[in-house]
């Protein structure tokens, strides 16, 4: 499916209805637009837990301006989910009729367990490929779901009545911050999350992420502020709390970071966080990147590649440039093998060798001349969503250096690891160079110290001339850097 379909997602929160636009091209969903109001609908309980008329004003017109602009969608690629307040609500149906024609798409109002699943998914979407076991939290304007899971698989979820909405106007209603309420909003979030223990043990995962709207409003404040970068630490949670508690009220917090509207609801989901945080023994989580929307969106195509962003990206970019796909397997699959023999005790090819070998090419569709330095330029200037800067930089690197003079990396190849990796992709792109899958029986690659030993089997040089002449070429070029290659023919 290489053509760009429109999806969306419609996120009916307690303290905030979303609206995601996502292109779907290449493997993956790219943001087109994103629209955001803060409704509030959590606040607009009664006491008989009846949404109130002006609570479902406020939620009706907005939704009137999202219809607007989801008109003409395929209501195949538009889903629309509410969370807890609707859950909860009493007269949800009265305010369902309405909002459904409003929106122009039906509205689903999901379980808690749903909702952590779908969480999830979002969560996975914007991370590396791996089998590590993975805790997630999210804390919305109600409800906190928790969920565990191993690579794309969800192993337990649950799902709990408490929220950053509920919590503050539950203990800190008039907008004072004391040191007595927040150790009431604390206990009282203990007690809540208790049972969490009997399936959310410590030790039960490997690595902790917060999602969705206090996560992010507590890790962007943390971050404005020097108190870390894409992670909640237990001291930033304390240097927020005395932050907070410097101030005495919610009207007048002001701190960089912190946007207008988690301002007054940042006390309660604190409160929240600083629970959990005590309750299952955490020192700190990884502020995650995707949440219930990104879920809703990856739910809506069938992909064999989600939950690997690392793949998807790389998929996405050989596609958007043209690349030839056989031939870069070709070349991917090679490089790895050839690693494989000079580490024959492990049993994994660094990944990194692999989309090198995949995206050498990409610089083709620009020009076939220097091909390499366009391929290497694409990876410097491309949004490649799952690697970091460093990883594309090595993949920037190796690309550049997998053909033509080895003096401009010399800095790079300062580093045995990575020499070796550069030098494997060279003699793969050398292998394949008669576009077909090389005949590797037979071949040996050995390194001692600096120096790369090649031995072909018996007749290869007659059957392959060009190929060999190629390597005669390669052991000149590689003989000027600071390695050697030897290569032995029979």
């Amino acid at each position: 499916m290489n053509h760009a379909i429109a999806l969306a997602a419609v996120d009916l929160g307690s303290n905030s209805f979303r609206l995601e636009i996502g292109s779907y091209e290449h493997h993956q969903i790219h943001r087109v637009e994103y629209l955001k109001e803060t409704v509030r609908q959590g606040n607009g309980l009664d006491s008989d837990r009846n949404l109130t008329q002006e609570s479902m004003e406020r939620g009706w017109a907005c939704l009137a301006r999202f219809g607007e602009r989801l008109r003409g969608f395929d209501p195949a690629h538009v889903r629309a989910v509410a969370t807890q307040t609707l859950r909860e609500a009493r007269n949800r149906d009265v305010f369902l009729e309405r909002a459904n024609a409003l929106l122009g798409f039906p509205i689903e109002v999901i379980s808690g367990e749903e909702e952590a699943a779908l969480i999830y998914r979002g969560v996975i979407s914007q991370l590396p490929a791996s089998q590590e076991n993975r805790l997630v939290v999210d804390i919305g304007g109600r409800s906190t779901e928790f969920v565990l899971g191993q690579g794309a698989a969800t192993q337990s979820v649950a799902s709990y009545r408490i929220g950053s909405v509920a919590w503050t106007s539950r203990y800190f209603p008039q907008g004072d911050l004391t040191p007595d309420a927040f150790k009431t909003a604390e206990i009282a979030a203990r007690a809540v999350l208790d049972e969490a223990l009997d399936t959310f043990r410590p030790g039960s995962w490997e690595v902790a992420y917060a999602s969705a709207g206090t996560a992010n409003a507590v890790g962007d404040t943390l971050a404005a502020n020097g108190q870390g970068q894409g992670v909640i630490t237990r001291a930033g949670l304390d240097w927020l709390q005395q932050q907070l508690l410097r101030f005495g009220h919610i009207d007048r917090v002001k701190l960089d970071g912190l946007k207008e509207d988690r301002r007054p609801v940042v006390a309660g989901g604190l409160s929240v966080l600083r629970a959990i945080f005590d309750l299952l023994d955490l020192e700190h989580m990884e502020v995650a990147q995707g949440a219930l929307r990104l879920g809703v969106l990856y739910g809506l195509v069938d992909d064999d590649s989600m939950g690997d962003i690392h793949t998807a990206s790389v998929l996405g970019l050989m596609q958007r440039f043209g690349v030839n796909q056989i031939h870069a397997r070709h070349v991917a699959e090679t490089a790895q093998q050839l690693w494989l023999q000079l580490h024959p005790e492990t049993s994994t090819a660094p990944a990194a060798l692999a989309w090198a070998g995949l995206l050498h090419e990409i610089g083709c569709r620009i020009s076939r001349s220097n091909y390499h330095r366009h391929s290497a330029y694409i990876l410097e200037q491309c949004n490649a969503p799952g690697f970091t800067p460093a990883e594309l930089a090595h993949l920037q690197n190796l690309v550049l250096g997998h053909r033509g003079k080895l003096k401009k990396m010399e800095a790079f190849m300062h580093l045995p690891s990575n020499a070796e990796q550069l030098l494997c992709l060279r003699l793969a792109a050398v292998l394949c160079s008669n576009r077909r899958a090389p005949e590797l029986q037979g071949v040996q690659l050995q390194r001692r110290d600096k120096q790369l030993l090649l031995q072909m089997p018996a007749g290869w040089a007659q059957r392959f001339p060009l190929s060999t002449q190629l390597l005669r070429e390669e052991t000149e070029a590689i003989g000027k850097s600071d390695w050697e290659l030897v290569l032995q023919l029979d």
